[in-house]
């Protein structure tokens, strides 16, 4: 396997592209996969669908482009900004982060007093841009607008920990398959989605679309490795992680045994996730028109939904060792 390009994966990771604003990654990926694939389109709700063609059985790989964030939904007379949430925020985490809108404007969140700290919630939050009033805040935003989360990626020679892996990781994961891959009987859809935080919405519009005969989504997953965390059979470093179920789904009996035995056949980690929230677009993409066969790639991190998720380097590693065999294989 090639060295896995860590400039690119810092770049997808410090690229500004929220829920239904996915623009600007895409067109980094694009310009990544162009030459690996034989059909490159962005269909009319931002999902990127890049198609490397087969005779065999069709197969939709999804992951999501778009991140959580906060938007403006009011500006008082002093220039401070209040917000909702736009995919899942939690309050605690919010708070004191730093934040960037798409014009590079930054602001801090900050609380109203509290007479104790249970009584934190969102609407109890604002942001901070540094304006004097409500004229020169308008000057720099106005309401709709929507920030992310701002700090800078770290990647060191074990980890990864930023904003965004959710799920930037299971496009970078994607775009290094298709970089490794070698020939394929099946007929490869590679799907960058767009609006999963809000939905699943690009996962819904793409797979109809596409029609296909199985589906695989790589996204993030939770892990029970933390100090007194709510038991889960997923850790850091373990390999990545084939999905049982989730709240979403579950998982087909074809693709997960797919998924199991060719990391068997090629020596590659795994652990088997059973999530008991949350979902991914294989939730949408089971449920297309008479219903297709799915499953779901999951790449353990911690943090989830913070400035601060984090992967391990070994675990992205062997997900992209692992997605080159799903997709070089036919599935029986």
């Amino acid at each position: 396997m090639k060295t896995m390009d860590l400039e690119l994966l810092k770049a997808l990771l410090s690229i500004y592209s929220p829920s239904g604003n996915e623009m600007r990654v895409a067109g980094l990926i694009k310009e990544q996969i162009e030459d690996y694939v034989d059909e490159i389109h962005i269909d009319p709700l931002g999902n990127l669908i890049a198609r490397k063609k087969g005779n065999g059985k069709r197969i939709m790989l999804a992951g999501h482009m778009d991140q959580i964030g906060l938007m403006v939904t009011f500006i008082d007379d002093k220039g401070f900004l209040r917000f909702t949430n736009v995919g899942g925020i939690s309050p605690a985490i919010t708070l004191s982060q730093r934040v960037i809108f798409e014009n590079g404007t930054i602001g801090v969140i900050g609380s109203e007093k509290l007479d104790s700290i249970k009584d934190l919630s969102l609407d109890k939050l604002f942001i901070d841009i540094g304006a004097s009033n409500k004229a020169e805040a308008e000057e720099l935003v106005t309401i709709g607008d929507v920030c992310v989360y701002h700090s800078e990626p770290l990647i060191d020679d074990k980890k990864v920990v930023s904003q965004g892996l959710d799920d930037r990781i299971g496009c970078y994961i994607m775009i290094e398959a298709l970089k490794n891959m070698g020939s394929s009987n099946n007929d490869l859809y590679f799907v960058f989605t767009s609006q999963e935080e809000v939905g699943v919405r690009g996962a819904k519009t793409s797979a109809y679309a596409v029609d296909p005969d199985y589906g695989i989504a790589l996204d993030v997953t939770a892990t029970g490795d933390t100090p007194k965390a709510k038991p889960m059979a997923v850790s850091l470093g373990a390999g990545p992680a084939v999905k049982i179920r989730d709240n979403s789904m579950l998982s087909h009996p074809k693709i997960k045994t797919h998924m199991i035995e060719q990391a068997k056949k090629n020596n590659i980690p795994y652990q088997l996730e059973v999530l008991e929230f949350g979902g991914t677009d294989s939730g949408a993409i089971h449920l297309t028109k008479a219903g297709v066969p799915s499953g779901v790639l999951s790449i353990p991190t911690r943090y989830l939904h913070s400035n601060c998720e984090m992967v391990f380097l070994s675990d992205i590693e062997n997900s992209i060792k692992l997605l080159v065999k799903l997709v070089e294989n036919e599935i029986e």
